[in-house]
């Protein structure tokens, strides 16, 4: 589970290179990936809403890959610079066959930036289509914050399991990337 946030911190928001960085990989593996975590929320969140660091995780992309696609995704990441990354997880039991994929990139200004892809295998992960993009379902995305992702304090997953519990669907709803601490109007719900 994620450590609680620090609200002094809550206008902070991703470098758009994080985001151009995790869209152009994300658009080459777009046609064989379920999208999972923050890529997620971020693609059920409305379009162009403000990247928060507390709304949606974007520090590493979290996608499910059905067996049978596994070589194909391997081809494109390794097509586009990205290597295997040993971890602590690779040798634990798993129903998901874990794996992780890290790229480091440079950025104009000469800093070094790393997309790291965690690698998640399954054949029956519950999905929706969001704007053209294959994501887990909200549900069973919420599901996966006890064992798999670990960002549960962020405001999408919060803000999912109130619309959820109140029998409303999450997707397109402005509360998946919205300050916690700016006013909503009763017209955003």
């Amino acid at each position: 589970m994620g450590a609680n946030h620090n609200i002094k911190r809550y206008g902070e928001q991703w470098p758009n290179y994080r985001i151009e960085k995790g869209l152009d990989i994300l658009n080459k593996l777009k046609a064989w990936i379920i999208i999972s975590g923050g890529w997620a929320w971020h693609f059920m969140s409305p379009e162009d809403h403000t990247e928060y660091k507390h709304a949606h995780d974007h520090k590493d992309i979290d996608i499910f890959v059905h067996p049978k696609d596994v070589a194909e995704v391997m081809v494109v990441l390794a097509a586009n610079g990205f290597e295997k990354v040993w971890t602590r997880y690779d040798h634990m039991p798993s129903n998901e066959n874990f794996r992780r994929y890290e790229k480091i990139d440079w950025l104009e200004t000469g800093k070094q930036v790393r997309v790291t892809i965690d690698f998640f295998e399954s054949a029956t992960v519950e999905v929706i289509k969001v704007n053209g993009w294959t994501l887990v379902e909200p549900k069973t995305l919420l599901s996966f914050y006890s064992n798999i992702h670990s960002s549960d304090k962020c405001w999408a997953v919060k803000a999912a399991l109130q619309l959820i519990a109140k029998g409303e669907n999450p997707v397109g709803n402005v509360l998946l990337s919205k300050n916690p601490l700016e006013k909503v109007y009763k017209n955003e719900y």
